[in-house]
């Protein structure tokens, strides 16, 4: 059986990466493809005799894991400077508002259609109000330099906010100053913690002199994560920090602190460690949407009682975001379109508590929308052109 395991998922994690390659020719996005893989798997497996249970513990670690590195290989591409400021403000509101008016919105849906008070239809709500850049950053690799490294910001500032905003509701059962004061305190605790670990962090990249010196960095980004969260800390904030740190050396140059520890040396490190980091990403996002494809019922994705909410819910991301594209006047096309749900949805609405917990807003909802996002994502990928195919035209 072990065998078969091994085999099953060197082929797998093998496929995957033929879809990484030609998702840019079949402008297909590739998390659809591993998803399907993962679904099928499941039955091929059943008809050869074989079946793998227990699966489910694993989603959530995953999941965890590829968000991590889903946002340290965005962040260590974006490039931080005068010039761009005004692009980051823009991203940051447009991952905020959207975010804002989708929560109100979705939780008085939910309000409607349950018996629940408002305070915990918004728990609920808050997964379905998030931009997945573990879906979003992965899929723009192909679209021109504004449109990617806005997607990049964007979905990053929507995972972060989403999971503050998720913690304060998860974390208090009603809005009081208090609750407010120790979120704001919790916040600027995690800036500074951020700031400090980064320069750390980047001190032993500098310094180790063992071959093995890339993974341990992780492995350490991992864990300063996964402590952050045991202490209600948004980790997600000194992930993206350490990223832009590490990605933006030459912006760096100008401040003594860099200059007495010596941090520009590490540019020549920093190319090898964004390999790992991207190569680390690509098999920990297959594994997570291959493994979810793979937990998929088809009676969950064709539930026809849960179809209506789940469609009603997309039609509202949708419009939306057309909205706050036009009032923000950014670039329509592809835009309207990059707005999926994925991973960090998933990872939201496993951790609502049990007790908190919606049926409206159960597996067949998140999943629809899941899908309904992406195929909606697909078919604005498949129309727009590249950026190579716009200049040959003009």
């Amino acid at each position: 059986m072990s065998v078969v395991v091994v085999i099953t998922l060197c082929l797998l994690l093998l496929i995957a990466y033929v879809f990484d390659i030609t998702s840019k020719y079949t402008r297909v996005p590739s998390v659809i493809m591993l998803m399907a893989l993962g679904f099928f798997t499941k039955y091929l497996l059943q008809i050869f005799g074989f079946e793998i249970k227990n699966l489910n513990a694993y989603l959530p670690a995953i999941g965890s894991v590829g968000l991590i590195l889903i946002v340290l290989e965005g962040s260590l591409e974006l490039e931080v400077s005068k010039d761009k400021n005004g692009m980051i403000l823009k991203s940051f509101l447009v991952a905020l508002i959207p975010m804002i008016i989708l929560l109100v919105l979705i939780s008085v849906l939910i309000f409607l259609l349950s018996e629940s008070d408002f305070y915990n239809a918004m728990l609920n709500a808050i997964p379905l109000c998030v931009i997945s850049s573990a879906i979003a950053i992965p899929s723009v690799k192909n679209l021109g330099k504004f449109n990617k490294e806005f997607v990049i910001y964007e979905s990053s500032f929507s995972d972060i906010l989403g999971v503050l905003l998720f913690n304060f509701y998860a974390m208090n059962e009603a809005f009081s100053f208090l609750a407010i004061g120790n979120f704001l305190m919790q916040i600027v605790i995690m800036l500074v913690f951020a700031l400090i670990a980064t320069l750390l962090l980047s001190l032993l990249l500098n310094n180790i002199k063992h071959h093995v010196k890339f993974l341990p960095i992780i492995i350490l980004v991992i864990l300063i994560y996964e402590l952050s969260k045991v202490f209600h800390l948004p980790g997600l904030i000194f992930v993206l920090i350490f990223g832009l740190f590490l990605g933006n050396l030459n912006q760096l140059e100008k401040f003594n602190l860099t200059r007495k520890f010596k941090i520009t040396k590490l540019k020549g490190e920093v190319h090898k460690f964004t390999e790992i980091t991207v190569e680390a990403a690509f098999v920990i996002r297959a594994s997570f949407f291959v493994l979810f494809g793979f937990l998929l019922e088809a009676s969950e994705i064709l539930n026809l009682e849960s179809l209506p909410i789940a469609f009603i819910i997309f039609s509202t991301i949708i419009l939306v975001r057309i909205l706050i594209l036009l009032i923000y006047k950014l670039p329509f096309l592809p835009l309207m379109f990059i707005a999926p749900r994925g991973l960090i949805t998933i990872l939201l609405f496993l951790s609502i508590p049990i007790s908190r917990q919606i049926s409206i807003i159960n597996n067949s909802v998140i999943i629809q929308v899941v899908i309904l996002t992406a195929i909606w994502m697909m078919i604005g990928l498949m129309f727009n052109k590249s950026p190579k195919k716009i200049k040959a035209d003009q």
